[in-house]
């Protein structure tokens, strides 16, 4: 008995002996076909990898840059964030000059607000081979010299220092005729009425969904802040407005762009302007279009609005 049982024994070490060496010869052969696999797809996926890599140095080799800045207002006496957007030539091409676009913000805005919502600035700036200059005109300054707050000189830095600074700092066309500025809403009233009342500086302007008649809003936008009573001072806010800003515009002295939504709040105001430079005989550009005054509608405009601006760069 005692002979039979110790034969069992044996019997179940040998064959767990021989379960065990089946177990590792599987688990050899799955780790060898492992192996075989990676082996396989590792110089796949290096490629690949090496592939992307090469497509992204590619792509940033020919894209353009953006540079913020500071330039000082000597008017106001403080110092202003700005972005620049330049073409990929511009670091390439040492001896290249350019002629520039300066593209304003709307109210409650800032110098970047252009750049965060439609990055395609750099392509275009590439496409139409341009820099394009985007500066900061507060909260709430309709790019303007307040009339009633000798603190806010918008006009005078925008208008003139900015345009000044970028000469000097960048390799631009230093002439009217490479200049050219615009912009959305408040910056749309910006773009017109420095564009009109500087043409010595810009010979371009333009204007997308601008305020571009200020006196049916005097409760809105901070526009009291700026412009003062609506009674007492009545003739600022006539005088500030683009739509009598328009009568002293000098035969072809500027090419003028501007554009507004149909279903823009401002779209009747822009409607008039138009109306007013038809029955002046002064030419322009002007385009309606679907659309509210959101950044749908100003990232579709703003494209046209630079082709434009190329063309009359190109003298074309």
């Amino acid at each position: 008995m005692l002979d039979r049982a110790r034969q069992i024994t044996q019997c179940r070490k040998q064959a767990r002996k021989k379960h065990s060496k089946i177990q590792i010869s599987k688990s050899k052969a799955k780790a060898d076909q492992f192996n075989l696999r990676f082996f396989i797809i590792f110089p796949v996926m290096k490629n690949f990898l090496l592939s992307l890599t090469v497509l992204f140095i590619l792509q940033n080799s020919f894209a353009g840059t953006v540079d913020t800045i500071i330039i000082r207002s000597n008017s106001m006496q403080k110092d202003i964030k700005c972005v620049v957007i330049k073409p990929a030539t511009y670091k390439k091409k040492k001896k290249n000059t350019y002629p520039v676009v300066y593209l304003l913000h709307g109210y409650s805005g800032s110098y970047n607000n252009w750049i965060k919502q439609e990055p395609d600035l750099i392509k275009y700036a590439d496409d139409y081979q341009l820099i394009i200059v985007c500066p900061d005109g507060e909260f709430s300054s309709w790019y303007i010299d307040s009339p009633v707050d000798s603190t806010m000189k918008f006009e005078t830095y925008v208008g003139k220092e900015i345009p000044e600074a970028i000469d000097k700092l960048y390799r631009t066309i230093p002439n009217r005729k490479a200049r050219a500025v615009t912009g959305l809403s408040m910056g749309g009233h910006g773009g017109l009425f420095l564009g009109l009342r500087h043409s010595d500086i810009f010979g371009a302007c333009g204007s997308m969904s601008g305020g571009v008649d200020l006196r049916p809003f005097p409760k809105n936008w901070h526009l009291l802040r700026r412009l003062g009573d609506t009674i007492i001072h009545a003739d600022n806010w006539k005088n500030y407005s683009v739509i009598n800003v328009i009568d002293q515009h000098k035969g072809d002295s500027s090419k003028i762009i501007f554009d507004c939504g149909t279903e823009d709040f401002f779209y009747d105001v822009n409607k008039a302007l138009h109306e007013k430079m038809l029955r002046l005989k002064i030419q322009h550009d002007y385009i309606e279009r679907p659309g509210k005054h959101d950044w749908n509608y100003w990232r579709n405009a703003v494209k046209y609005q630079l082709l434009f601006f190329k063309t009359y760069f190109e003298g074309k």
